[in-house]
């Protein structure tokens, strides 16, 4: 149910737009300030340790109409509608209110018309993400448009395959078809990544830890954690694909680059299948390049290019900040608790059944 409620809510690469609540997100960077020296490990590199958010409302794909760079009245708009928002759903209930309407409170999608997780819970970030001292519409800035290239032919074929297949097999038919993030398997969206990108739902926070020959990064949703390898390593043969790639970092000056192949295929699939349409027909050839640096005391510019020519048309690329939090990064406890397995499967079997009669009742009879 998670899963489906993160789709919903964040259905659409405009998503990013709609309202939420940042409990931990720590206030928007300013301009590097000209006294800071960058922190350094034992081993003389930038040191990137500690917790980190990339929560923000700023959109993965550039809404239509806007610049990169947003106006101080547009960011205070938008800013403004966020916390209007999370004023208004914070009002106590009314005890004597009536009951919700037979089928459902009006929402839509897979929760089924009852409604999703109170507003209290829904962490989504609250401030548009600066960059370079720039509050930005979008996280893609290449191409210049802000918007995910056209697919090849070769992609548009296999993303209609893939489509097919979905609506052959729901993804709630069986156990195996179930998506990885509801099994608890995968982040929701592309959390975890690579690229690393906010779900606009919760969680969307990370450790990272170093040593002189790996980096790791542990993302809150899922409770996912890459592993890095830095400087040389054998790379994994093609055969072997582990979930969020097989990922080797190198130190260009003070930036940490992380180049990612060998994307496990169920991950692949699940790009398909998640909110970010950004993924959707990518192929086993895909390579993502990712770039962290430390650029503020309270900062990490991450950028990423992602490098599919069986896929897209070019090469595209964004940026987004990672902000330094205080607060403590819990486990996941994604699966505690749950039985609705047998309910799931049960409402599957439920409306084959009834296809079948419907089936029935249609043929002539003798």
């Amino acid at each position: 149910m998670r899963l489906h409620i993160m789709i919903q809510f964040a259905s659409g690469l405009a998503a990013a737009w709609a309202p939420g609540v940042a409990h931990a997100q720590a206030a928007a960077p300013t301009k590097p300030q000209a006294s800071w020296t960058v922190p350094r490990t034992p081993d003389g590199r930038p040191d990137l340790q500690g917790n980190w958010s990339n929560a923000t409302l700023t959109s993965f794909e550039r809404p239509v109409g806007l610049p990169l760079v947003l106006t101080k009245a547009q960011v205070a708009q938008l800013e403004k509608v966020r916390s209007d928002t999370i004023e208004k759903l914070g009002q106590r209930s009314d005890p004597n209110r009536t009951a919700p309407p037979v089928g459902g409170d009006g929402s839509t999608g897979a929760a089924g018309n009852v409604g999703g997780y109170n507003y209290f819970w829904i962490d989504a970030g609250d401030h548009i993400a600066v960059v370079n001292g720039e509050p930005r519409s979008s996280m893609i800035t290449n191409p210049p448009n802000g918007r995910v290239p056209p697919l090849t032919p070769a992609g548009r074929a296999r993303q209609a395959e893939r489509f097919k297949r979905l609506r052959q097999f729901g993804e709630y038919d069986n156990p195996e078809n179930r998506p990885l993030a509801e099994r608890c398997l995968m982040s929701f969206g592309s959390n975890a990544g690579p690229p690393m990108l906010p779900n606009y739902f919760y969680n969307n926070n990370y450790t990272i830890v170093q040593t002189p020959d790996h980096v790791m990064i542990m993302t809150e949703m899922v409770h996912d954690v890459r592993i890095i390898r830095l400087e040389g390593g054998e790379r994994l043969p093609p055969n072997v694909r582990p979930w969020m790639g097989d990922s080797h970092g190198r130190w260009e000056g003070d930036t940490l680059v992380v180049e990612t192949t060998n994307f496990h295929p169920s991950q692949l699939v699940a790009f398909t299948t998640s909110y970010n349409a950004a993924f959707f027909g990518t192929s086993d050839s895909l390579r993502i390049v990712e770039r962290f640096t430390r650029v503020d005391e309270h900062t990490i510019l991450y950028r990423f290019t992602v490098d599919d020519p069986a896929t897209f048309t070019q090469l595209w690329s964004g940026e987004l900040p990672f902000l330094a939090m205080d607060d403590l990064v819990y486990e996941y406890a994604c699966h505690e608790a749950n039985y609705a397995m047998s309910n799931v499967l049960s409402g599957a079997r439920a409306e084959e059944r009834k296809a079948a009669s419907r089936k029935s009742a249609r043929k002539p009879k003798p």
